[in-house]
């Protein structure tokens, strides 16, 4: 009888169990924890200009994926640009890219080379990327005259600098198979050895900062599956190397 009585009182109680009560509880007070937090945030706009930094480096290659900071206010380090000792400052290296890169860009800009030239930047510094077909004729590494006046417009930006100076030649996945150049080994450094004696030799560039290397097709900017693609991989880059003492005048 009394069994009966129990079962019938709790199923006349309806309603939800107790421990929903609770659980609704802190979720109420969670949700008003979350309010005031938002309430009491404001924007950093040193944050937010670390955050487009960074995304910029991201979209260039420079790859800076980092904008968290530390509580002192300074940049946590990357293994990819700072010394192990922790010597470096990553904001500055970062500045001091992007200056370099804004600084060559208006420079190809004025001279009227965008169509001939490009311009990119990474973690090493700032690449002048020449069209091979302005350079050379196909399969050889002698400059041809429009190429001569190109890297004479090009010679008074490299003297903007005091950096070092890197010129890569790279190629396309074709075969090359000469008694000059038996492989895109030898015509991609030959290219670029071509390159760096003008420079050193025609033009008023202190030789001691430049050095040469050929990286023949292993290094293509994009996949050698179309015509476009591979005349995009047949360059030559002039590599101004950023060096975080030196100086942009």
């Amino acid at each position: 009888m009394s069994r009966r009585k129990f079962n019938g009182e709790e199923k006349a109680s309806g309603g939800a169990p107790r421990w929903m009560t609770t659980f609704s509880d802190m979720m109420s007070l969670l949700l008003t924890f979350f309010i005031l937090l938002y309430s009491m945030s404001n924007i950093n706009a040193e944050k937010f200009k670390n955050i487009s930094q960074s995304l910029q480096g991201v979209l260039s290659g420079l790859g800076y994926t980092n904008v968290m900071e530390t509580p002192e206010n300074s940049p946590l380090p990357s293994d990819d640009i700072i010394d192990i000792d922790g010597s470096k400052d990553m904001r500055n290296i970062q500045e001091g890219i992007f200056l370099m890169h804004e600084k060559v860009a208006d420079y190809i800009s004025q001279e009227g080379l965008d169509a001939k030239v490009s311009v990119r930047m990474n973690k090493r510094g700032v690449f002048v990327d020449v069209k091979e077909a302005i350079l050379f004729d196909p399969g050889s590494a002698k400059i041809k005259e429009g190429g001569i006046q190109v890297l004479k417009k090009l010679e008074g930006l490299i003297n903007e600098f005091e950096n070092e100076i890197v010129i890569e030649g790279h190629t396309d996945d074709v075969p090359m198979n000469t008694a000059l150049y038996p492989s895109n080994w030898e015509l991609s450094t030959a290219r670029a050895v071509a390159v760096l004696r003008y420079l050193s030799e025609g033009a008023d560039v202190d030789p001691k900062r430049l050095s040469a290397s050929g990286y023949g097709e292993y290094r293509p900017l994009v996949p050698n599956n179309s015509v476009e693609n591979r005349a995009s991989n047949r360059r030559v880059h002039i590599l101004i190397i950023f060096d975080e003492d030196g100086e942009i005048r």
